[in-house]
């Protein structure tokens, strides 16, 4: 893979900028603006070098439709006051464009094509789409990790046409996660959550050959204990899934890698009640198991403690109430205690993992957190991601 950083000439090279900008919009206004900030630095990087910038990006879904409230164009106008420059938005068909016409003026230095999933041939990585697209820049740069496991004309077919590099956000995330895939510094442990085992199945299968502890917390917790014979209540759990559990205890046992699940929990009577501690085989029919117990949470700490590398994907319960946030935010802070030390290097993924990080203003004491969502998930899995190996 080549890298744009180690690419000296760029100076009034068209790039062609795939970037995720998929952020959420409200009536105009970005909700978060993390995707933002995540890519500050390739513009940056790109204005030194005295490079014209066409960023290709995407928000949502309109499935090859035009949808206003779907534009980029607010995008546009937070990066103007981040980066104190202007900004164009040219929301005419790609087919019309022509490259010589878009850096008339010599000040412009970075232009926006509107929503790239306007067009239905993205989606479908059309090859003709793709070349046209390919004739209004020099060279192309994926900075869209997040995007990559995508097999879209952007992402994937879009690098048959032009000179292609990763970006520095696709790189630093790419050896992020290869510190807890294949350059992995022991003892490592992994803290899985979700509602669902069934996603997350595959990623737990590819990691317990590498791990030393997998720790299971959160909704597909519940069928570990229902498994093992707990009573769980009116709690969440998948049905049909007590082979694939088997399986997970039997891989591990080969793989010398502890399966770690809760001792204790805390418990509601609905979502929005307040929480009663309880050991496992005390939770009654009419219970909620809504975030792990005090026993549980110093376990996981220890385990941490004793941890040199740490990968972070889903909150240990309900955080969205505090009265079940404790032990994600429990969690959060030892990692960051750890991080602070510098005897741990801690991977962290997923929007609600993201959020209970945000909950205690912790983004920057880990070593790096993803914002990729199934791209993070599936390079985890194992599987190779259509965007990256376009660029090989």
């Amino acid at each position: 893979m080549k890298y744009i950083k180690d690419l000296e000439n760029l100076c009034k090279k068209i790039v062609l900028l795939r970037l995720d900008l998929n952020v959420p919009i409200k009536n105009g206004k970005i909700l978060d603006q993390t995707r933002i900030d995540k890519i500050l630095p390739i513009l940056s990087f790109l204005i030194k070098k005295k490079s014209k910038i066409l960023v290709v990006s995407h928000i949502g879904r309109p499935k090859g439709k035009v949808e206003k409230d779907l534009s980029l164009k607010p995008v546009c106008e937070n990066l103007e006051k981040k980066l104190n420059q202007r900004i164009n938005l040219i929301q005419d068909n790609i087919l019309d464009l022509k490259k010589e016409n878009l850096f008339i003026d010599s000040k412009k230095q970075i232009i926006f094509l509107e929503n790239i999933r306007f067009n239905d041939e993205e989606e479908k990585n059309d090859s003709s789409f793709s070349k046209n697209l390919s004739k209004l820049a020099d060279i192309y740069v994926n900075d869209a990790f997040s995007c990559s496991h995508r097999a879209h004309a952007s992402i994937s077919k879009i690098t048959e046409f032009l000179p292609s590099y990763a970006g520095l956000q696709l790189e630093r995330e790419i050896n992020a996660l290869k510190k807890v895939t294949t350059e992995i510094k022991k003892p490592i442990s992994c803290i899985i959550g979700g509602s669902k085992i069934s996603s997350k199945i595959g990623i737990i299968k590819n990691l317990i050959t590498k791990f030393d502890n997998i720790i299971i917390v959160g909704g597909m917790a519940n069928n570990f204990l229902n498994y093992k014979g707990h009573p769980i209540g009116k709690s969440i759990k998948e049905s049909n899934i007590d082979k694939l559990i088997e399986e997970t205890f039997e891989t591990a046992k080969k793989y010398s890698c502890k399966i770690v699940y809760p001792e204790d929990v805390v418990v509601g009577k609905s979502m929005s009640g307040k929480g009663e501690i309880k050991l496992l085989d005390n939770v009654k029919n009419d219970d909620f198991i809504l975030d792990i117990g005090p026993r549980t949470t110093n376990k996981i700490k220890d385990i941490i403690e004793k941890s040199k590398t740490i990968l972070w994907n889903g909150p240990a319960g309900y955080f969205e109430n505090p009265s079940f946030a404790l032990g994600s935010i429990e969690i959060a802070k030892k990692i960051v205690e750890k991080n602070k030390q510098d005897t741990l290097y801690s991977v962290a993924g997923g929007g609600d993992t993201i959020a209970v990080i945000n909950k205690i203003n912790a983004l920057n004491n880990f070593n790096f957190v993803s914002t990729a969502g199934g791209a993070f998930l599936e390079f985890l899995e194992g599987k190779e991601l259509p965007g990256i190996k376009a660029l090989k």
